[in-house]
């Protein structure tokens, strides 16, 4: 049995605002080479298929919707890149305020991960890291 099978999945969400307009913001969260500024060490992408390296280590993802400049969700693959049941993915939003014209980044994280602090600690160092690309 998988060891994804064994363990119950948990689901973070977290919303940060962003001072760079959506079609600054969308390129970062869509692309490879965009997401490689900030979010891991490398992404290639092959056949289609969204290769994320952590720690040199491999983590392939389809990218399973995407609005340009609102929306893009990442599902994740098993070790033989195919789909798996109750998969792990990823969905970055952007949302800006009619009221106010700020932009909001809102992050779904659906994994095995249940660390809420560790989670949260993680994210705010990537988001760090974002806003130093973008400019916000």
């Amino acid at each position: 049995m998988p060891l994804s099978a064994t363990r119950l999945k948990h689901r973070f969400t977290v919303e940060y605002p962003i001072n760079a307009s959506p079609k600054i913001l969308y390129p970062y969260l869509a692309s490879a080479s965009g997401l490689s500024h900030w979010f891991c060490q490398d992404v290639r992408v092959d056949a289609g298929r969204y290769n994320f390296i952590w720690d040199n280590q491999p983590h392939y993802a389809e990218m399973a919707s995407h609005r340009t400049n609102r929306s893009v969700r990442f599902v994740f693959l098993d070790e033989n890149k195919r789909h798996a049941p109750d998969a792990n993915y990823l969905d970055f939003l952007v949302d800006e305020s009619q009221l106010t014209q700020e932009v909001y980044l809102r992050i779904v994280d659906y994994s095995e991960e249940t660390d809420t602090v560790e989670l949260q600690e993680m994210w705010d160092s990537l988001i760090q890291k974002l806003r130093e690309q973008v400019g916000g």
